[in-house]
């Protein structure tokens, strides 16, 4: 909902303490609304934490990718749009075959890829309900910003240059969230900067008292985002720039880039402007090592990669994305994007999957179980050719097979400990996995459970019905304990050369299982 008008002159109010302690007070009521209206939305705090906890995996932690999985895993709309992308034409890395699992996505896409898609999607999901076309022309500029940045970055020889990208996609939070709160001074301050007369901080001064920029900064603040991240939203002095002395520089510069050049990467119907090129080329090319043959390939790279993300973010129809105009405003490259933007940037149906929808019994299991396993075999097998695996990564991929293919709603990996002469749960998913993942050990001293003989035997052992007498002997009090309510699980044991060193298990979780055909064949 928009904010409540206030009256505004633009006169010049210099000489006049009356008229000065207005507008002071005035903007101070502006920004103070703004921030109340982002602080009490029920959606920002939420998405706010979500952006932390993902901004705060590194690719150098090799806990991260399986944290990643798992949060992606957690949110099924997420889940389902990283799938899309991974499977789409401008991210399938040459290959035919249909991906089916968030593991192997951060293998094809890579972590960072991955972990910066999400990034936008989960900002998409968290804003895209409030003015639904204003809002939609800002995320649409900010996705692609991230990424021309994630090209750019691609070159960098700095570490952890990806934050790049993630500066890029909040470069133009303020002026997202004047479009989502307050929309009236959002279009008027956009009309100034149309009419080539304001820069972007003349504009937001005329119109608000203050520059959108503080705003940005002090909502990120308030996520909790890294210094760095806000360090590098801010614009470099004016004049032509070069090289960066460090990485906090060149991710300013990278950032500011991206942002001016967004709406030439958006647009398809005329993305043509020498003057607007050969003045970023001016600024920026001995910056960031560009020339018109390399922007010109710059611009349509990330051109295929922001298409397929908007589309998977569900900001451009597929059917209708045929021509994206925007009116230029060149003073200090800034180019706002016009109503004509607005009416083909609808939301539309999602493309048609790539993966077959998956019929599933009762229980939960899917019809195509065997195949869903077959090819969760030949993704781990593509996985470890080439040698450079990690093994936690591999171990994700195992578990999020078993996890999709069977349908059972707790699975882990359970794995000796000599320390302890215990085994432990060192690797999970599902529901409640952590507490259930916390809870799961049992003593490596044999007793005759169903653990302990599976791994003795090295048997898979399929328990479909916990109820029978004769089972239920065989299942130890620390099971029944953890799962009360458990009517079916599997073990599969890990055996190296003749001794266990651990074992998959996967149960059901308050929810009784109904038998799935007259034979339950062990796996």
């Amino acid at each position: 909902m928009g904010l409540m008008q206030l009256p505004y002159t633009s006169e010049d109010s210099s000489g006049f303490p009356e008229a000065a302690t207005e507008k002071n007070t005035r903007t101070k009521t502006i920004k103070g609304r703004l921030l109340e209206a982002a602080t009490h939305d029920p959606d920002l705090p939420a998405l706010g934490n979500s952006i932390a906890r993902i901004i705060q995996l590194s690719s150098s932690d090799d806990q991260s990718i399986q944290q990643l999985a798992y949060f992606v895993l957690a949110d099924v709309s997420l889940t389902q749009k990283i799938l899309r992308l991974s499977n789409s034409v401008a991210y399938r890395a040459g290959s035919n075959k249909v991906n089916t699992n968030i593991t192997k996505a951060i293998f094809l896409l890579g972590f960072n890829s991955v972990k910066t898609c999400a990034l936008a999607m989960l900002l998409v999901d968290g804003m895209s309900g409030k003015r639904a076309e204003l809002v939609r022309t800002e995320l649409v500029h900010a996705l692609a910003a991230s990424m021309i940045s994630r090209e750019l970055v691609k070159a960098s020889h700095f570490i952890d240059a990806e934050e790049t990208a993630i500066t890029a996609l909040f470069k133009n939070l303020g002026r997202l969230l004047l479009a989502a709160y307050d929309h009236d001074l959002y279009q008027e301050m956009m009309a100034l900067m149309a009419q080539g007369t304001h820069t972007p901080v003349q504009a937001s001064m005329q119109v608000l008292g203050f520059n959108l920029d503080t705003l940005t900064e002090t909502i990120l603040e308030k996520w909790c985002i890294p210094s760095t991240i806000i360090q590098g939203l801010r614009s470099r002095p004016f004049g032509n720039l070069g090289v960066a002395r460090s990485k906090q520089e060149w991710m300013q510069q990278v950032a500011e880039f991206s942002e001016k050049i967004a709406p030439l990467v958006v647009e398809t119907g005329n993305p043509e402007d020498p003057e607007l090129r050969n003045k970023l080329l001016t600024r920026f090319g001995k910056a960031l090592n560009l020339d018109k043959s390399k922007l010109d390939q710059l611009i349509l790279d990330a051109k295929i990669e922001t298409r397929a993300l908007l589309i998977n973010a569900n900001l451009l129809d597929a059917e209708r994305s045929k021509t994206v105009c925007t009116e230029i405003a060149r003073v200090e490259f800034n180019m706002p994007i016009d109503e004509d933007l607005l009416r083909e940037l609808i939301i539309g149906h999602d493309e048609a999957e790539n993966t077959q929808i998956i019929q599933r019994y009762p229980s939960g299991k899917p019809y195509n179980a065997s195949a869903l396993l077959l090819t969760g075999v030949q993704d781990v097998s593509e996985i470890m050719a080439p040698g450079n695996y990690k093994l936690d990564s591999l171990i994700m991929l195992v578990l999020e097979t078993y996890y999709n293919s069977l349908g059972f709603r707790f699975i882990t990996l359970c794995l000796r400990d000599l320390k302890m002469n215990q085994y432990r749960a060192r690797s999970s998913l599902g529901e409640n996995n952590i507490d259930y993942q916390k809870a799961f050990s049992f003593p490596m001293t044999f007793s005759p459970d169903v653990f302990h003989l599976a791994l003795k035997r090295n048997a898979d052992l399929l328990i479909s019905d916990t109820g029978i007498a004769k089972i239920h002997t065989l299942i130890p009090p620390w099971h029944r304990d953890l799962f009360p309510d458990v009517r079916s699980f599997m073990v599969l044991p890990l055996v190296a050369n003749n001794k266990p060193i651990g074992l998959f298990s996967m149960q059901t979780v308050k929810r009784k299982l109904r038998r799935e055909s007259p034979r339950t064949k062990s796996v």
